[in-house]
């Protein structure tokens, strides 16, 4: 659509009257805005839907990676830690099974004691097993030289020349097949420590392999056990705590003979061990005849331990029901805050490493699990030695507890469950979880990045293409409004050119026949105000000569209505026709409310009958009055005629009236009612207003006319609607009668004069003649009205008994 001029030159344009291309009030910048709008939103909320997409799956990837990954963690953790406990059983069966492979072979030969000393006189026959025992006067015991074994003979089982007793002799004999079989045991199977054993209380002599100088460590180590008895010494309650196995075998912690001893440190060797001791019987098992034993050193449970290998600094522990740490690796004792204390003072003595001793409050309060279920549970250390919740490390916590073992506690033999434990790191364990998280957190900000960026190339690809397509769509709102503003100064020739078929061609279209038309009426204006001028001249001349006619017709109407108005006053009873009336006194007032009124009266007197008509004819004007006349007309002929019923009279009145009405097309009727008086009596007939009655007595009647008769002029019969009334009319006695015109008499705040009124100014003039009653009731009706428009015509008629 383009703008092109018809014939004339192009006007310029005037300042002020265009809108620029990008002013806010342009329709471009409007529709560019919309678009631009409503595009960015569509964009947006794609957006960041995709982005909350995006973010949300990346949420429930990661939360999915964990637990998944923490379920395979916690499973492995579970597997990982029943296989060492699994081992540890194993370890501890093994040396158990050494020890009574040991104790078995000891105990066959105390059962079978002919074998045994049999046995015995062999060994100590040979010259390399047998014992040869060496006293020494200084520390008072004997103890063979070098060999396989060691025997110690304490000074107490020696005599006085430093050899065995006799009955210690045989339990030498008889005990020395310990040097041909312990040695091989300790070579063989889970490395071990040493085995050794103990003869009965009443002579316990010991026998250890490998060969060392344990008489001597004793003497360093242990002053005095020379001289008190081996059991007592180092291991009290053991001895007892087995007899009182035989005395009631319940009375076994746990259904196993050997009996643990808590980490101690070797007097021998210096190591710290664990001794699992067997116990040996009488052939008539009433009594116990020694132990066969065996330590181990703590590195063999330190091993199992310290070799397990969770993620860089994971580590195992070994512990007591008590919290005391059996084995652990140094990096993890520190870990853990253990803290070494024990292992002097006399005998065999304990070492402590208490979980409960821990500097860390988390690993002091550590609870060990009391069945041989898994316990996982999560702790934080403080990486300075103090607890921190807020600096600290979290770590996992894995325990087991194994199988339980009879243990000696120092005092006497209580059952144990030892408990494995692992720690970790949480970082570390988490670590390939922290990874995917942080690659996911990576990935979920580039999709984020690329998202936003995106958006905003489709915004500014959605920007420059709305902006293109704009100008073509505006182009030709743009032409139509250039043609508008020179139209608007007065470039009748400017036209649009026209492309397309769509809405603004329409209104292209429409605007080429309004310039031409507009052209078309500029071109003839001259001629076309010449040719209205003409016609105003003619029509105007048309208005004169009705003017005239009106003036006319208005004095004939004038004339006419003061005519009838003359008519309607001029049959109306004279005061000389009322006054000669005998018995009743009869004063009437009838003013109309246009020049001619509706309302009808009438006083029919022929010598003996008194016959008053009162009505009221709807509307006003002409019409009204030449019905009123009708009805009066009427009535005086059929008075004169000498009709005195009631009813017939007022329907011979209604058919001739109706007659007429219809005659004459009109579309008026009236309310009619007459008063018939004879000696003292009064009979109603005919609907109209109520009828009051005010007695000599001062009492008032209000008399209903409803259903004494029927509108006149509305039906051709109304007979059969038509009653009368008969009411005594004494002496003094008053009858008002009226029409609406005062009932319905509105002052200027619009409140009627009334029934009401009526009765009370009556009423308070009763006393007065019944012209001097009219007058006051009609001062009254005026002096309600006052300034006021009268609406309607005002008809009263009052009849007193004389």
């Amino acid at each position: 659509m383009s703008v092109t001029h018809v014939g004339t030159e192009t006007p310029e344009p005037q300042d002020g009257q265009s809108v620029g291309r990008f002013s806010r009030h342009s329709f471009r910048a409007k529709f560019i805005a919309v678009v631009g709008a409503a595009v960015l939103f569509d964009l947006m909320l794609a957006g960041g839907v995709a982005i909350w997409n995006v973010q949300r799956l990346s949420n429930d990837a990661t939360e999915k990676v964990a637990t998944g990954l923490t379920s395979a963690t916690e499973e492995y953790l579970r597997t990982y830690i029943d296989t060492t406990a699994l081992r540890t059983d194993l370890l501890l069966d093994q040396v158990f099974s050494e020890v009574e492979a040991l104790g078995g072979a000891m105990q066959t030969l105390i059962d079978n004691p002919q074998t045994g000393t049999n046995v015995g006189r062999t060994v100590e026959a040979d010259p390399k097993l047998g014992d040869k025992l060496v006293f020494n006067p200084q520390a008072g015991w004997s103890q063979n030289s070098p060999g396989e074994s060691v025997v110690s003979v304490w000074g107490y089982l020696l005599d006085d020349d430093g050899n065995p007793l006799p009955e210690v002799e045989a339990q030498i004999s008889d005990s020395s097949a310990f040097n041909l079989i312990a040695p091989g045991i300790l070579k063989t199977g889970s490395p071990k420590l040493q085995m050794y054993y103990v003869g009965p209380k009443d002579k316990p002599i010991m026998r250890t392999t490998p060969y060392t100088d344990q008489a001597q460590t004793f003497d360093k180590l242990y002053p005095g056990h020379n001289e008190d008895n081996f059991w007592d010494f180092f291991f009290p309650g053991v001895y007892e705590g087995w007899q009182s196995w035989i005395k009631d075998p319940a009375n076994r912690p746990v259904d196993r003979d050997i009996v643990g001893t808590d980490p101690y440190i070797d007097a021998i060797t210096g190591a710290r061990i664990v001794s699992f001791f067997y116990p040996l019987w009488t052939a008539d098992r009433s009594d116990v005849a020694g132990m066969a034993a065996v330590d181990i050193t703590l590195d063999q449970l330190s091993n199992l331990v310290e070799n397990v290998k969770i993620a860089e600094t994971g580590f195992g522990f070994l512990t007591s029901s008590a919290g005391n740490v059996i084995a652990v690796s140094e990096a993890g004792a520190e870990t853990l805050g253990l803290v070494s204390v024990g292992g002097e003072g006399q005998g065999v003595t304990g070492i402590d490493r208490l979980l409960g001793k821990s500097r860390f409050p988390e690993v002091a309060n550590l609870e060990l699990p009391h069945n041989t279920g898994t316990v996982i549970d999560s702790i934080t250390l403080g990486g300075d030695g103090d607890f921190n919740e807020e600096t600290g490390e979290g770590y996992i916590v894995v325990l087991k507890e194994l199988s339980p073992i009879n243990l000696w506690n120092g005092e006497t033999i209580v059952s144990e469950n030892l408990t494995l434990g692992f720690m970790v790191a949480k970082d570390e364990i988490y670590a390939p979880l922290t990874a995917v998280q942080h690659e996911l957190s990576e990935a979920t900000e580039r999709i984020v990045y690329w998202q936003i960026a995106a958006l905003l190339i489709s915004l500014v690809i959605v920007t420059v293409a709305v902006y293109a397509i704009s100008g073509r769509i505006t182009k030709g709102l743009s032409q139509l409004a250039g043609a508008a503003r020179a139209l608007q100064n007065k470039d009748y020739s400017v036209r649009v050119d026209i492309p397309t078929r769509d809405e603004v061609a329409a209104a292209g279209l429409a605007f080429n026949r309004m310039a031409e038309e507009i052209s078309f009426h500029t071109e003839n204006l001259e001629n076309l105000v010449e040719e209205r001028t003409k016609k105003l001249e003619t029509a105007n001349k048309e208005i004169g000569a009705l003017n005239k006619r009106l003036k006319s017709e208005n004095v004939r109407l004038g004339a006419e209505l003061d005519v009838a108005k003359r008519i309607q006053e001029m049959v109306l009873p004279r005061r000389s026709e009322l006054e000669i009336i005998p018995q009743i006194e009869i004063a009437a007032f009838m003013e109309p409310a246009d020049e001619v009124g509706g309302d009808y009266y009438d006083v029919l007197f022929d010598g003996e009958h008194i016959k008053v008509g009162i009505g009221d004819v709807t509307g006003h004007g002409l019409e009204s009055g030449v019905l009123m006349l009708m009805v009066q007309s009427v009535a005086r002929a059929l008075q004169e005629k000498g009709d005195k019923d009631p009813i017939a009279f007022l329907d011979v009145l209604n058919r001739a009236v109706y007659k007429n009405i219809t005659r004459t097309k009109s579309d008026k009727h009236l309310t009619l009612a007459f008063v018939d008086y004879v000696d003292g009596k009064v009979t109603l007939s005919g609907q109209h207003e109520e009828v009051l009655i005010i007695r000599s007595t001062g009492e008032t009647e209000r008399i209903d006319t409803m259903d004494l008769g029927f509108p006149v002029g509305l039906e051709a019969d109304i007979s059969a609607f038509v009653a009368t009334l008969d009411l005594s009319f004494g002496p003094d006695d008053i009858l008002i009668l009226h029409t609406d015109g005062i009932t319905e008499a509105e002052n200027a705040a619009g409140n009627m004069f009334g029934l009401d009124r009526l009765s009370d100014s009556a009423h308070s003039n009763r006393h007065k003649s019944a012209k001097g009653i009219a007058e006051a009731v009609i001062d009254d009706v005026k002096m309600h009205i006052g300034e006021y428009k009268v609406f309607d015509d005002i008809t009263l008629v009052v009849l007193k008994h004389r």
